[in-house]
């Protein structure tokens, strides 16, 4: 078996590439990304490719699975840029697997791309994918929901499995969250240099998390596996604000959401912060989902629990962890992060 991965070098993809490399089932493994890794297998082969501009389809001929992990979360303040990479990236890969003749797609859809929850209810795969109006990158994903919801009626013959995870953490995912989430004026170490008293809590703000190296195993089976259809991907126990903050040994204080949205809004407008004021929305109704369809059909059991794998990125975060990839290592901020404040806050260069 022929895979191949877009987006090799990322939180989930450059783990997904070591991993395939070790499967029996697979062959030949080409990952795919703007940007080389310092430290790329070498049992497995690497390839330019920016999908705001590039045509996937000479990478895809001879492949018999092909996962699209490629997404542009930044910069907000620019969309027409994340949409060219999403959205128009996307259907070039839609159009390559389909000229190409790709049997297998494997997309990285999420849990943004449901509608709003209407209680704290678990919902299943067939909760509507709409996303949220308020937030760009949901809106971006429901639409490529669309999009496959297309191609699968116009290609029968081609397997295609969407996961959709819950907010994916890993030790060595923290500086690439600090990147994205809060920008070159939060500082390195951050929990070790930031003690606040107490923690806020708007209230409502539910979520759950899932370590990488069990988002990695989804995909793998998913890939090698005949599965097909949408999963929803997800550890126990539920995080909540209350939660965070016994982890990080603070107390929690209830806040009105109406203020903390304002304050976000403000500094996102200011250019201080990078995350948008719609991720907020997003955070404060996604809905909880329910995992039984991927243990079912997928075979797939989470290693670490949610607490495990939120407990690995703050201690990221404490030490300012990264990882020889592009989106994860430090080193890509450039010297006093210059590269962040050159192309954008939150944006990588």
């Amino acid at each position: 078996m022929r895979v191949v991965v877009i987006g090799a070098t990322g939180n989930v993809g450059g783990l997904l590439v070591d991993r395939l490399v070790a499967d029996p089932a697979v062959d030949e493994v080409v990952g795919a990304s703007r940007r080389r890794p310092d430290d790329f297998p070498a049992a497995a082969q690497w390839r330019p490719l920016d999908l705001r501009t590039d045509d996937p389809a000479p990478l895809l001929a001879g492949a018999d699975a092909v996962v699209h992990l490629g997404w542009l979360f930044q910069p907000t303040h620019r969309p027409g840029t994340t949409w060219a990479a999403n959205v128009e990236g996307t259907a070039r890969v839609l159009r390559a697997v389909s000229e190409t003749g790709v049997q297998s797609l494997v997309y990285a859809s999420s849990v943004g791309a449901y509608s709003p929850r209407t209680s704290l209810r678990r919902v299943d795969e067939d909760w509507p994918t709409h996303g949220f109006a308020t937030a760009a990158y949901s809106r971006e994903k429901a639409y490529v929901e669309r999009m496959l919801d297309t191609f699968e009626s116009t290609h029968p013959d081609r397997r295609i499995v969407r996961l959709r995870p819950g907010f994916i953490f890993r030790r060595e995912a923290a500086v690439g969250q600090r990147r994205l989430f809060g920008g070159p004026l939060v500082p390195a170490k951050l929990l070790r240099k930031v003690r606040v008293p107490v923690l806020p809590d708007p209230g409502g703000l539910v979520f759950q998390t899932v370590h990488t190296d069990d988002v990695v195993q989804a995909y793998q089976r998913a890939v090698t596996g005949d599965a097909r259809g949408a999963f929803n991907i997800a550890a126990d126990p539920v995080i909540d604000m209350p939660t965070i903050g016994h982890l990080i040994g603070v107390p929690v204080v209830r806040v009105p959401q109406r203020p903390v949205r304002a304050a976000l809004a403000a500094a996102w407008s200011a250019h201080l912060m990078p995350p948008a004021p719609g991720l907020f929305d997003l955070l404060a109704r996604v809905p909880l989902m329910d995992t039984a369809r991927a243990r079912d059909e997928l075979g797939w059991q989470p290693e670490h629990d949610s607490i495990d794998a939120l407990r690995a990125l703050l201690a990221g975060l404490e030490e300012n962890t990264g990882a020889a990839t592009p989106p994860l290592d430090p080193q890509t901020s450039g010297p006093l992060r210059s590269h962040e404040f050159g192309t954008g806050i939150g944006e990588q260069p």
